[in-house]
């Protein structure tokens, strides 16, 4: 399904001179190569065009393909400087939602070094040998709170710490809840209609992750800006009650 600019404008939940925050569909890539799909970056670039701007859009940070949820884009070098310095400082405040498999503990605080492999798109937990010799090898942190659980499913809002590649997929995998609909982490119930290509294949459910809390300084104001969404994967369904509490 091609999106249009109708549907453009409907995922944008914030836009001045510096920012554009938008709530980016599942199956939607943030960008791609693929001269014949669209992505977010390419339609953020004909919307602005069609509105008499530059086509001037700057990737601050990303999230996964079949995840849905609340990015903010730059629409100038300084306003992204500036919001990439927030990141690095640690003043740029990313939290999560998710439903995973199994019934976690209440809280925890998970810490694992992670290695990518860029010929499979996959991250995995580094052995000991690997954090001796691999320079690649990168520390990930988050925090997460168990929210609500049902039957063997559970609710997390999950704060991350640093931003890895495939981080919150691979670490809640990694102690064993990976998130429902995630086949490419190891995630077997409640996910067999899921797409491990990570492209929506007729796949009638994305993960069931979603980016749902931003909170920064804008760049050019010095304003501390807050923004939620609620996510709309089929996954989430069950715990509507309790998504409507956050």
């Amino acid at each position: 399904m091609r999106i249009t600019r109708q549907q453009v404008k409907e995922m944008i939940c914030h836009e001045d001179e510096s920012v554009i925050v938008v709530h980016k569909p599942a199956f939607l890539a943030v960008e791609t190569k693929n001269l014949r799909q669209q992505d977010l970056v390419s339609l953020l670039k004909n919307y602005r065009v069609s509105n008499g701007e530059t086509a001037e859009i700057y990737l601050v940070h990303r999230l996964d393909q079949p995840v849905e949820g609340l990015m903010v884009v730059a629409k100038t070098k300084q306003a992204a400087a500036a919001l990439s310095k927030e990141m690095c400082d640690g003043d740029f405040a990313k939290e999560y939602v998710a439903v995973v498999q199994g019934v976690t503990p209440e809280r925890e605080n998970l810490k694992h070094d992670l290695i990518r492999d860029g010929h499979t798109n996959r991250s995995r937990i580094a052995t000991e040998t690997e954090k001796k010799e691999n320079k690649e090898v990168k520390e990930a942190r988050l925090s997460y709170v168990r929210l609500a659980s049902i039957e063997k499913y559970s609710l997390l809002r999950i704060a991350l710490d640093t931003g890895r590649h495939h981080q919150i997929r691979v670490q809640m995998s990694a102690i064993g809840h990976p998130l429902c609909g995630d086949v490419k982490y190891g995630s077997a119930a409640c996910g067999a209609e899921a797409n491990e290509s990570e492209a929506n294949n007729g796949s009638p459910q994305p993960l069931a992750l979603c980016s749902y809390r931003l909170c920064f300084t804008h760049p050019k104001r010095a304003e501390r800006m807050e923004f939620q969404t609620k996510p709309t994967g089929s996954f989430f369904e069950m715990f509507a009650t309790y998504l409507n509490q956050i």
